[in-house]
């Protein structure tokens, strides 16, 4: 008799719980997701350069309050947004629905949802969410078989290298106090070269990487050449 081997979970319990205590804080711009308010009009002038949003159907994974899929619902596309959180949802459609903005938000990750939605996105947005799964290509995959043919994969993590270490964790963790210790596991951070693999292994073709920097004397995040902590890329389907 075949002995049946357990599947791994699409998601990580421990780290929905992190941003569950969070969630109330989702749209408070100097609360505990300040570094999201601030990099948002950068992140999503990148997609918009490079993908017009008007009249697109997006999937934003690992949604958690909707600042970006409320964004990009504002420019014009047709939105669904998937997370394993339900107190981030409740906020996300609260908000939502007080903004006037139409997004469909559903309890749900990218292996299961892409069950039942293969081929059906022109855009999807990973952003901020690879460096919390269990299986980082398993996510890809299930991501690019979403995708329409010539569709877009827009991703943003952070590089496992010393400097994303000390500016990601021991900075902003433990010295600036923007994230609760324990938000982020350097272990599960991703090397572009990492991410590519992942990529290629799904099916996509990476078309383009930039960094995601922060100016401490200026106080401030911009798009640059600098990967070594925060980047954000995007792929196409072929």
């Amino acid at each position: 008799m075949e002995t049946l081997q357990p599947v791994s979970p699409h998601f990580d319990a421990e780290e929905i719980a992190k941003f569950e205590a969070m969630a109330a804080e989702w749209w408070d711009p100097e609360g505990r997701f300040r570094p999201l308010h601030r990099i948002q009009p950068i992140r999503l002038d990148y997609i918009g350069r490079h993908t017009p949003l008007h009249d697109t159907t997006v999937l934003d994974v690992g949604c958690g309050g909707g600042l970006l899929a409320e964004s990009m619902a504002v420019r014009g596309a047709k939105v669904v947004g998937i997370d394993r959180s339900p107190k981030a949802l409740a906020v996300a459609r609260a908000h939502a629905s007080q903004s006037g903005v139409v997004v469909e938000y559903v309890e749900n990750d990218a292996e299961q949802w892409q069950q039942s939605h293969v081929g059906a996105y022109d855009i999807i947005t990973c952003l901020e969410v690879l460096e919390h799964v269990p299986d980082v290509e398993r996510t890809v995959a299930a991501c690019a078989a979403m995708l329409k043919p010539g569709g877009t994969l827009y991703f943003a993590t952070l590089n496992r290298t010393p400097v994303s270490w000390l500016k990601a964790i021991v900075g902003a963790e433990y010295l600036l106090g923007w994230l609760p210790k324990g938000t982020h596991d350097y272990q599960k951070f991703i090397r572009p070269s990492e991410m590519a693999q992942a990529l290629k292994g799904a099916g996509l073709e990476l078309a383009n990487l930039r960094g995601l920097c922060f100016d401490l004397l200026g106080d401030r995040f911009y798009e640059g050449e600098d990967l070594s902590v925060n980047y954000i890329g995007h792929a196409i389907k072929g």
